[in-house]
């Protein structure tokens, strides 16, 4: 049997994420030289090309693509065996590795300094990412939680909710509509819509709250981050649906204003998740029991 080295299977991940030598240095923390010896003696052992040059990048060839997903695997059951024992030694100490979603980037820093402040021997590896990318972690188990809205109803998860999470239109001060008192969310219909991307959880939240009432504003632009959607609002280019969890100080300051509408705010979820199959390490539970135990009131308190 060949014999493939951890350290060369982290590094082949790392290129195949990135597809660039690199980046997967710079993630790695080590030389781009080192890189290409890990991925040159992985070859070796294969004895087949895994990577291959594509423009001025690179890409799988079908053996990386292969060797790809059988690394993934791999390395998940190691990090389960890992949480086992580390079960069984009944150690609160280790490595988390959290996922969040794109909007929880408002809050959850300042439970992350408050959790090492009660939880000093467990390190936190944070990941910030869009839906899409979440998904993927959670069905590759490359994550041990994930934090997030919408919880995935295509993969098998234990998602529990931890702390509220209100969604309302909001607009610029100078809005026609930021005078309105009461008014039915119907009224929305024929302005303009500053969206995030197709797919992520705002975006369906809102789409499925205005279907039920009937109707489908008009979109003037996607945009990738909330902080470009609030800039957009704030200079009139149109409304938009945001949760009020990361518009705190642009509401406070007076540069955004949340709309009267009846219906209003939505309130959802934010959820700790993980695949019901995942061993929890020690740590991993540690930190779930304290999103459950405290982080819905620091959550209201902070955003």
């Amino acid at each position: 049997m060949r014999r493939y080295t951890l350290r060369q299977l982290d590094t082949f991940l790392a290129v195949a994420r990135e597809l660039s030598v690199s980046r997967a240095a710079d993630k790695l923390h080590v030389t781009q030289p080192a890189v290409s010896m890990q991925m040159r003696q992985l070859e070796e052992a294969v004895g087949l090309p895994l990577i291959e040059p594509l423009g001025r990048g690179i890409r799988l060839t079908e053996a990386g693509v292969d060797l790809h997903q059988y690394a993934l695997a791999a390395l998940a059951e190691l990090r389960q065996l890992d949480d086992a024992m580390a079960q069984r030694r009944g150690l609160r100490k280790g490595r988390v590795e959290l996922a969040i979603v794109s909007t929880a980037k408002y809050f959850v820093p300042m439970l992350l300094v408050l959790f090492r402040k009660k939880f000093p021997d467990v390190e936190v590896a944070l990941q910030i990412h869009n839906r899409e990318n979440i998904m993927r972690l959670l069905a590759n188990n490359e994550i041990d939680l994930v934090i997030m809205g919408l919880t995935p109803p295509t993969l098998d998860c234990e998602a529990t909710a931890f702390a509220t999470n209100p969604m309302a239109v909001v607009s610029a001060p100078s809005h026609p509509l930021s005078r309105r008192r009461g008014a039915p969310l119907t009224i929305l219909a024929d302005y303009e819509f500053v969206v995030r991307e197709s797919g992520s959880g705002t975006r369906q939240l809102m789409e499925r709250t205005f279907a039920e009432h009937g109707f489908a504003p008009p979109i003037a632009m996607e945009m990738p981050s909330n902080e470009t959607i609030k800039q957009a609002v704030m200079a009139g280019m149109g409304l938009s649906f945001l949760s009020l969890r990361t518009i705190r100080h642009e509401l406070a300051a007076g540069h955004l204003v949340q709309l009267d509408l009846a219906g209003m705010p939505v309130v959802r979820h934010w959820h700790v998740t993980h695949l019901r199959t995942k061993r929890l390490s020690p740590a991993a539970q540690v930190f779930k029991q304290f999103l459950l135990d405290e982080a819905g009131a620091l959550v209201n308190l902070w955003a």
